[in-house]
């Protein structure tokens, strides 16, 4: 059997490589040796690498995205994107490799680039009448009203950049007096801000996919922290706890899978995404905060426990995962 050649990318431009990083051990050790030949890409800001055996560096070919590192050229046959943030999770490379003609394992370049913005997708959600949290949108530059946010929305009110992911820059923000700072920090990690509601319940995420061309719910995990809400401390550094499958009833858990596969065909989704929701007891449903298109992978992630709480390995799945790109 020929086996394929799979760029596996990983790193990115942002802050959110280094999650890029964890994620990319276990990715790496669990790619199929019997079905596929891999080679991990290091997307950085002072170029594409790939790392030789000997330790040196060579660089990608943008041209056609093409390495040679023995002298011969290695055309691969598909990607697989572990990339979170930009530019492997905001449709940059998404676009670049549409025009190459070159499968890959994530959502397309719009889908991406739209989801990858918190502003646009709980607007494209409530369109579709999917139930989120009411919020404003800011832009660096607007004037900023803290009175007037207070006149709008409830408190306490969540402040995050529009783009980007890991909790990176967002604040949970319980009166008026506290926005300033809040707006500031998510300033620093981009250009656009969403204020948003709280929503009392529950948190919980489910891995969605597609599995033998059927839309498939992973077991949903709970997540409960113990900081003031589910931040990068909570999320990278052990001060949260995630319940794998979550401890629920079969109606609640069924409305949060059947949300779930509706905003996976809403926004045509491919690959393994993460969606988290706040459930609402008083409304009796479950409400999107957000859609993640390259969720983490780390060993202590919630997709490889959700994985692995389905009674499937990782290899296996990423083979799935791997397959599936090459039948859009």
């Amino acid at each position: 059997m020929v086996k394929k050649k799979i760029a596996f990318v990983t790193g990115g431009y942002s802050s959110e490589a280094q999650v890029s990083y964890r994620s990319a051990e276990t990715i790496k050790a669990n790619i199929d040796p019997d079905k596929y030949d891999h080679f991990t890409i290091d997307i950085r800001k002072d170029g594409w690498w790939y790392t030789m055996p000997d330790g040196s560096e060579i660089s990608v070919d943008k041209n056609d995205f093409t390495i040679k590192p023995a002298g011969e050229k290695v055309v691969f046959d598909a990607v697989l994107i572990g990339i979170h943030g930009t530019p492997g999770e905001d449709g940059k490379l998404q676009g670049y490799f549409d025009m190459l003609g070159l499968p890959y394992t994530t959502c397309d370049a719009s889908v991406s680039a739209l989801t990858f913005n918190k502003r646009f997708t709980v607007g494209v959600a409530a369109f579709s009448g999917i139930s989120v949290s009411r919020s404003l949108h800011f832009y660096k530059g607007d004037k900023i009203d803290a009175e007037n946010i207070a006149l709008q929305l409830n408190f306490p009110v969540f402040v995050k950049p529009a783009n980007g992911g890991s909790s990176l820059g967002m604040s949970k923000v319980p009166d008026v007096a506290g926005i300033d700072a809040a707006m500031e920090k998510a300033f620093a990690e981009d250009d656009q801000v969403l204020v948003e509601e709280f929503i009392e319940g529950r948190e919980f995420t489910v891995g969605v996919c597609r599995l033998g061309g059927a839309i498939t719910t992973l077991p949903i995990t709970e997540v409960i922290t113990e900081n003031y809400f589910f931040d990068y401390e909570a999320k990278y550094l052990g001060k949260s706890k995630e319940i794998t499958p979550a401890e629920i009833g079969e109606e609640v858990a069924e409305k949060i899978r059947a949300e779930a596969r509706k905003i996976y065909s809403v926004f045509n989704c491919r690959g393994v995404i993460r969606i988290d929701f706040i459930y609402n007891e008083l409304a009796g449903k479950p409400f999107m905060l957000e859609i993640n298109t390259v969720p983490g992978q780390s060993a202590a992630s919630v997709v490889p426990q959700q994985v692995r709480a389905m009674g499937w390995n990782l290899r296996d799945f990423y083979s799935e995962l791997i397959e599936a790109a090459f039948y859009k």
